[in-house]
């Protein structure tokens, strides 16, 4: 059985210069219409949002998540978000999910109405996917260019590369093209040969008993979940590095992984149509970790 929730947060009735948000909010029926025609967020994609993985009805990284949201904003000129309303909002949200399964709780943020005098913000609680199968099996990758090179970020940060916006047509088509070429996602490379991340996921290797991800100076969205492994890998007294990554890695690496808040680790068990190895032990000891409750 399918369910779902969802939360209106209100805008301060003040003359705060920030416009930030009060603590406040409204449940609204997830199932009606809620959004004006005049909506940046559908006209443009002009928002940032989140996703928060549930597992048994505890909203997991929530701090971590908040924190990006805030750097989202900041990268988009967005009013900087009142961060204990948004921390009382998923409480709310996740106090409405079954205490058995998996969910996921979603932070939309958006510039609001043209012309209007607030932006527009929502929290909302669904089901999750059922993701057993491909953290035990795995999927296929095939790299994608990007369309810009490694130093571009930094030369042109108007682009909004690291921040997690509501504009994923591209990211959506990415994997379309995966699923065309006979694959289940794809990860992105610079033009000038470098590896980034996947269109909803992050990128970790595993070389010569080292954990590699790449840096986060390409215009890459820093994971939660994958900043959470690299500290329950050091913990374990496992070496974790950020790197400049080339594309070559890809065919050197002993295993590879993509992380996301939902799917959690999933295992590439083949990249542009060559089978790669996958560690199933590994693989599992990862989501038993990171299907434990994390704050």
């Amino acid at each position: 059985m399918t369910w779902r929730f969802a939360l209106v947060l209100e805008p301060a009735a003040s003359d705060d210069a920030r416009e930030d948000f009060a603590a406040g909010f409204r449940e609204i029926d997830p199932s009606a219409p809620a959004l004006s025609v005049g909506e940046l967020s559908t006209q443009r994609g002009d928002g940032i949002f989140e996703s928060i993985g549930v597992v048994n009805g505890h909203a997991q990284e929530v701090a971590a998540h908040l924190e990006r949201l805030a750097h989202s904003a900041a990268l988009c000129d967005l009013p900087t978000p009142n961060l204990e309303q948004w921390r009382q909002a998923v409480t709310v949200a996740a106090a409405h999910c079954p205490a058995d399964g998996e969910g996921v709780i979603k932070l939309i943020l958006s510039r609001g109405v043209e012309h209007g005098p607030a932006p527009t913000a929502w929290v909302t609680a669904a089901q999750a996917p059922d993701n057993t199968v491909v953290r035990e099996r795995g999927v296929r990758i095939v790299t994608l260019d990007r369309g810009y090179g490694i130093d571009t970020p930094a030369r042109a940060p108007w682009l909004l590369l690291g921040a997690k916006t509501l504009s994923y047509a591209v990211n959506m088509a990415a994997i379309r093209e995966a699923k065309r070429r006979g694959a289940d996602d794809a990860v992105f490379v610079s033009s000038d040969g470098f590896v980034l991340e996947a269109p909803t996921a992050s990128l970790v290797l595993r070389i010569g008993g080292r954990f590699v991800t790449p840096a986060p100076n390409g215009g890459i969205l820093h994971g939660t979940t994958q900043l959470s492994l690299f500290e329950h890998l050091a913990v374990q007294g496992r070496e974790t590095a950020y790197e400049t990554v080339p594309v070559s890695a890809l065919a050197e690496a002993d295993a590879a992984w993509l992380l996301s808040s939902v799917r959690l680790a999933a295992p590439i068990s083949a990249i542009d149509g060559v089978a790669v190895a996958v560690d199933r032990e590994l693989t599992a000891s990862f989501n038993e970790y990171l299907l434990s409750p994390r704050t």
